[in-house]
């Protein structure tokens, strides 16, 4: 994204938690580094923050570095995670008593298509606040969708991944099936490409389920983890039953234990190769 963000001339200041990785983004893109969280709200016109969990985002928002501490007046907060609605709801009183606006503006999409500036964000916010921010927002997005108050576009990203999270399912299983009776794994992957289940997902992984010892990890099983146990939290709290979403949180675990948690939640197919009697 910082990538995208650049090649649109916006100016940049970075941050990371290991402070190497910022520095060689910041070397690439003639970007300063920052210090702190704090640093880099207080240097901002829009502060953008994209980190794991709830934990994470707590962590660099609160405290005497945080960005909380040293955002400034008139400027906008952006969470881009993949949190609880709760999450982002809890920072915006601190952030509207120092004067700034705040969404929270998760997105869908791939590393490519971060890169090249095609992600689809949804927001939750007030209007004028995601105005203000739409500088930095439109060179990462091939679409914004304003999908309600704060906390909207948190709940939005996670129905999102939803329906990720059985696609995924479905279609290591699908190919699995298709390859024990015989048809070879390439083809098999060609033909669920071009049929009316070939979504843009099925696309993008194409190289995670055909090669899957040589692909590097872009989304970690304990990161499928993490959210599908957002996703049922949340369901629970409003009172809908997601009973594909629980059975998919459970093969995600199994598949953990078989094959590691730092693996691609593509892996889905390697367990359920390992599974099936030869």
């Amino acid at each position: 994204m910082a990538r995208a963000l650049a090649r649109a001339g916006r100016s940049l200041v970075v941050y990371n938690r290991s402070r190497d990785r910022a520095e060689a983004l910041a070397a690439e893109l003639g970007a300063r580094v920052a210090a702190t969280p704090a640093e880099v709200a207080g240097a901002t016109d829009v502060c953008l923050t994209m980190v794991a969990d709830d934990e994470a985002v707590r962590a660099i928002y609160f405290g005497a570095d945080g960005i909380l501490a040293g955002v400034r007046e008139g400027s906008v907060v952006v969470d881009l995670s993949t949190v609880t609605p709760s999450t982002i709801r809890s920072l915006e009183g601190t952030a509207r008593a120092a004067g700034a606006g705040i969404l929270d503006s998760p997105v869908s999409g791939s590393v490519a298509t971060a890169e090249s500036g095609q992600l689809m964000l949804m927001v939750g916010g007030e209007a004028a606040d995601l105005e203000r921010a739409r500088s930095a927002l439109d060179p990462l997005a091939k679409t914004i969708f304003h999908v309600g108050p704060l906390g909207s576009g948190a709940a939005m990203k996670l129905a999102v991944n939803t329906v990720i999270f059985g696609l995924n399912g479905a279609l290591a299983e699908g190919l699995v099936l298709a390859e024990a009776a015989g048809v070879d794994r390439t083809l098999a992957y060609d033909v669920i490409a071009a049929s009316a289940v070939g979504a843009p997902y099925v696309g993008y992984k194409r190289a995670a389920f055909l090669e899957p010892d040589t692909t590097p990890t872009a989304f970690a099983l304990e990161l499928a983890e993490k959210d599908l146990g957002l996703i049922t939290d949340l369901a629970e709290r409003v009172g809908v039953p997601t009973p594909q979403a629980r059975t998919n949180l459970d093969v995600i675990r199994a598949a953990e234990a078989d094959v590691g948690r730092d693996a691609d939640f593509s892996a889905i197919a390697s367990h359920l190769r390992g599974q099936t009697p030869s």
